[in-house]
């Protein structure tokens, strides 16, 4: 959707030339309410650590593909997932956040034809271990008696890269064996996974075994856990432990599994707790859960939550975890998704998953998500570029640029867009010492993936620490009466959010700013029946009222306030009042003053 006020709004349409594009650059700073001002604002007030990013909700599912089994893991900026991609190779999703619906997708390897690996290759797990990338997976031949577990090496440090065939892991009973992955505890390497004691399929136990190295398992296979619980056995026979993933906390080590049928509902998640000080490889040495730490919850619409990895939130202050799940009792091994939650942890310093979240809750992102680093974008002398941000549609975006300036002089940085000429050149006056000071502007995105390059001058003493994009989409926030999350291939995030009766309400509920001031609020409000009216509320104060202009089907009417936030946590919810409107996205940024 195009930035532009009511009187010019006329949105773009389908794809547009570069040469289009960029001859909207030299309007960078006369857009939004057709003014011409620098979207600017130093921090001058508080410490970095306050001010994680600008906050916001997701909603699960974390991508519209089934996702069965997803291995995630953040590093350098991307949050990376795999999963069992049709059981026929295997492939890598890259996102700047842990929605990856606008991820890039990439196949990084398919098994040769005929061999024992070829068929059924099930959860891959994507690990980064001493350096290097590592994907390991279970095969078979097109028997499932025949399943074991192989490995990739990555050929760079690009997990999106090629891999290499690294061959079998496996320990010297060579038995059945799925769902491995490594684990390191005191500098030490395990090799976790999921195998039968003998040739029969009765049940699946959980062994462990020490490695040489990440490609080679070095001693005999120990058991850990076997499937003896109630909770275990439903479904069965077989009887299930599988799905084994590794948890970290304060010194303490955790292997979760999943329990019960993959086929049932009852699939859940079990947990086995490594006393501490204890031996990895002493069976006596782990605590095992007698109930599951996340199951079913009907109410929620949440059937078989299993299969889990665990990631971080981008400042590393938060541990979550990724499961699948399906919304259907009877579903069994199809509609697996993707899902996450932040883990949380009791007085005795175990972990606590709670219970499953409903589709419709709007989850509060990871720390620091959707802030990207200076360190994770590519340098080239006094460049940065940072590529790979996604959009659905053409569309201005709101960007916010994080920079140290501890000189006394105003420094200026070049923005340019996809490669193109410098658009515009940013002012960055001093902050203060080494504070951070933060500075907006508008970059026209086009649809697909965009790259945004700062560079500073030769000499320069200021520093680009982040970039971020102050977008909150509609229908990732929470709703209330009748309003609903509805898919619009015209709209900012490919959806919007609904609202029709008097009772609907939207609730961005999640709002960060840098620092308490009067910033500018831009609502994009589409399809608005012809006696649409609504109301705006920031932090429980008085209600603000719009009414929007006639739009053509699918065209904004951007609906533009100057709303006094605090620092920290805001809350903004829009009524509706009279008629049927949806949603798009709101803005929010500050002019220079």
């Amino acid at each position: 959707m195009s930035m532009k006020p009511d009187t010019q709004q006329k949105a773009w349409a389908g794809k547009h030339s570069r040469r289009i594009i960029y001859s909207l650059a030299a309007l960078l700073f006369l857009i939004l309410a057709g003014g011409a001002y620098l979207l600017l604002k130093p921090n001058n007030s508080f410490k970095d650590e306050v001010y994680k990013g600008h906050g916001g909700t997701f909603k699960n599912t974390l991508a519209e593909i089934d996702t069965p089994d997803p291995s995630v893991i953040y590093k350098d900026g991307y949050y990376y997932m795999t999963f069992t991609h049709n059981g026929t190779d295997i492939m890598v999703m890259k996102s700047l956040t842990l929605d990856f619906r606008q991820a890039e997708r990439k196949v990084v390897w398919y098994p040769p034809a005929e061999t024992a690996y070829s068929a059924n290759l099930w959860a891959p797990e994507l690990q980064y271990i001493r350096g290097s990338w590592y994907i390991y997976f279970a095969a078979d031949d097109g028997q499932n008696e025949n399943h074991r577990m192989y490995v990739l090496q990555a050929d760079s440090g690009d997990p999106l890269g090629s891999y290499t065939f690294e061959g079998q892991i496996t320990d010297s009973s060579n038995k059945w064996a799925i769902d491995g992955l490594a684990m390191e505890v005191d500098g030490e390497l395990y090799f976790v996974w999921s195998g039968w004691e003998g040739e029969v399929n009765a049940a699946q136990n959980t062994y462990i075994a020490p490695m040489s190295d990440p490609l080679t398992i070095s001693g005999p296979r120990v058991l850990l856990s076997e499937p003896l619980l109630t909770w275990e056995q439903a479904g069965g026979p077989p009887y299930i432990n599988e799905g084994q993933s590794v948890l970290h906390h304060n010194g303490r080590v955790f292997i979760v599994f999943s329990g019960a049928g993959s086929w049932t509902p009852y699939y859940s998640l079990g947990l086995l707790a490594l006393k501490p000080g204890g031996n990895p490889l002493e069976a006596a040495d782990w605590i095992k859960a007698e109930q599951p730490l996340l199951a079913m919850d009907e109410a929620a619409g949440v059937y078989g939550p299993g299969h889990n990895s665990f990631t971080v939130s981008p400042d590393g202050s938060e541990q979550w975890i990724v499961y699948h799940a399906t919304t259907g009792a009877e579903d069994g091994w199809n509609n697996r998704k993707a899902r996450a939650q932040p883990v949380s942890w009791d007085a005795d310093g175990l972990p606590v998953f709670g219970k499953p979240l409903p589709l419709s809750e709007a989850i509060p992102v990871p720390a620091g998500m959707g802030v990207l680093q200076a360190e994770a974008a590519l340098r080239s002398g006094n460049k940065l570029e940072f590529p790979s941000l996604p959009s659905t549609v053409d569309t201005m975006i709101p960007l916010l640029v994080h920079y140290v300036n501890p000189g006394g002089e105003p420094a200026g940085a070049a923005v340019s867009l996809n490669g193109g000429p410098p658009a515009a050149v940013l002012p960055l006056p001093p902050s203060g010492g080494g504070q951070t000071g933060y500075a907006y502007l508008s970059l026209p995105f086009t649809a697909g993936k965009n790259t945004v390059a700062i560079e500073l001058p030769e000499g320069a003493v200021t520093e680009v620490k982040a970039i971020e994009i102050p977008r909150y989409e509609g229908e990732v926030q929470a709703m209330e009466g009748n309003a609903a999350a509805e898919d619009n291939p015209y709209a900012s995030g490919g959806a919007a959010a609904v609202l029709s009766g008097s009772g609907a309400a939207l609730k961005f509920s999640h709002i960060q700013v840098p620092h308490s001031g009067t910033y500018t609020v831009l609502v994009a409000v589409m399809n608005a029946s012809p006696d649409a009216k609504l109301e705006l509320a920031v932090n429980g104060g008085a209600k603000t009222a719009y009414s929007p202009l006639p739009q053509e089907r699918n065209q904004p009417s951007l609906w533009q306030l100057e709303l006094k936030l605090q620092r920290g946590t805001n809350k903004i919810i829009l009524f509706d009042r009279q008629g049927s409107f949806s949603i798009d996205y709101m803005d929010i940024w500050q002019k220079s003053e």
